[in-house]
């Protein structure tokens, strides 16, 4: 389907109760319209629209003179924690956090985020302002801690349009110590297990426009590169350009035994990287299952609309304990993927309340797990906050950031935030907003 013809617009999600999109598909002319009447609407705050001003607006990196984003050890590594985080949450933390003070040069204690803080306000109060980093006072490469209802999605995002910025939300002490454990054991190995493999897994079911989209425009152009088009020359898969391996679960080989197969290997050597494109998982606002199960990835097992079955997604219970997920990055690009915000502010009318959707922010669960793995955690994730919508698709570019990262050495965020700013460009371009966030 060619993405200029399209007339309507298709909001990636498909409801855990009916089968349905979760958002009703709307006409380019609706949201032309609303985008209009919202121009001036006193119910859109500048903090909504902070974030894309930033982004559209700064030189990137804002870093001082001669230090690289991937030159951890001069651009800093720090925690943040909630003013009223848990003390057993820090202690489970802690050996992470003097690992990795040994090593770097700009060390910085962990840091503290105040209620009610502003993005200007808690900088200043560190001594920075905005546009300029100082890697001694607040280092480039920052974990917050703690649940989106005490530190919120929109503080972490906005402030990520300057800084690498992780977010990890975790169930108990417990799982931060996993967390922890997980990473420092990757660190100090002396080898790597994972493959030197990209793993591309992408639904394209024939009767729903979202997955054609995302199946045609991203994951083909990613797996497959693209031809050349004067003036442009051709697009190289991403893993040849780096000499990685890859393997492509795509349409009707996008199952979900499939992915359950890359995530418990036999030979117990995960890829590098797994890409995955699909439908997320949606419950209405204090379902049972919205916790446990929103975000979920929706495999090409899915029948069609009106038929939903727990067979056709795979969700954080699903990955079992045999998995072999160490030091995977995995991207995740599913609506709700990475975590629920308090409000649906994709689809209200202006000057309209938005309708809650959840009964309070929250992080998750697959994630969660994957990062808190019993044999080993994921090393870095990327997820969605929010529904997606097709038209954004085409505005990834093909170089995928992660895995260059991954390929050259380099810090994983940097690979992400170098994405996220090729995706900003090309969605200021064409006027559509890329809704990608980071996590972890």
């Amino acid at each position: 389907m060619p993405l200029e013809r399209t007339s309507t617009l298709t909001v990636n999600g498909i409801s855990g109760v009916d089968g349905q999109y979760a958002v009703p598909k709307m006409s380019t002319a609706d949201l032309a319209a609303r985008l209009r009447r919202s121009r001036d609407s006193a119910s859109i705050s500048p903090l909504r629209t902070d974030r894309g001003r930033r982004l559209k607006t700064r030189a990137f990196p804002a870093l001082p003179l001669g230090v690289r984003p991937e030159d951890v050890d001069r651009s800093g590594w720090t925690v943040v924690f909630h003013r009223d985080e848990d003390i057993a949450v820090r202690a489970a933390l802690e050996p992470l956090i003097t690992y990795r003070q040994e090593r770097i040069e700009k060390r910085v204690a962990p840091l503290t985020y105040y209620p009610d803080d502003s993005v200007e306000g808690w900088l200043g109060n560190l001594g920075v302002g905005w546009g300029n980093i100082t890697p001694e006072k607040v280092p480039y490469y920052l974990l917050f801690v703690g649940a989106p209802s005490r530190i919120p999605y929109q503080f972490v995002q906005t402030l990520d349009a300057e800084y690498c910025v992780g977010l990890l939300d975790l169930p108990d002490a417990g799982a931060y110590q996993r967390y922890a454990q997980s990473v420092v054991d990757y660190e100090k190995a002396g080898a790597i297990e994972n493959k030197k493999e990209i793993v591309y897994f992408g639904t394209r079911h024939p009767f729903d426009d979202a997955t054609t989209l995302s199946a045609d425009w991203l994951v083909a152009p990613l797996a497959d590169g693209l031809p050349a088009r004067p003036p442009s020359d051709a697009v190289r898969p991403v893993a040849n350009e780096w000499s990685f391996a890859q393997r492509k679960f795509a349409g009707d080989e996008a199952h979900r035994d499939a992915l359950k197969d890359v995530l418990a290997p036999a030979d117990k050597r995960p890829p590098a990287l797994l890409f995955t494109a699909t439908h997320g998982m949606v419950w209405p606002n204090g379902h049972e299952r919205q916790l446990p199960a929103q975000g979920a990835l929706l495999c090409q097992d899915w029948s069609g609309f009106g038929n939903i079955a727990t067979e056709h997604y795979l969700a954080a219970a699903d990955v079992p304990d045999a998995a072999s997920v160490s030091g995977v990055i995995a991207f995740l690009f599913a609506c709700y993927g990475g975590g629920t915000p308090l409000e649906d502010r994709f689809a209200h009318e202006p000057g309209a309340a938005p309708t809650e959707i959840a009964p309070k922010p929250f992080a998750a669960a697959l994630p969660g797990r994957l990062l808190t793995h019993p044999a080993g955690g994921a090393g870095m994730g990327v997820f969605h906050f929010r529904p997606d919508h097709g038209a954004a698709d085409r505005t990834v570019p093909p170089g995928a950031g992660p895995s260059d990262a991954r390929a050259a050495g380099r810090p994983g965020g940097a690979g992400v935030q170098r994405q996220v700013r090729r995706g900003i460009r090309v969605a200021g371009q064409s006027s559509r907003e890329g809704l990608c966030r980071t996590s972890c």
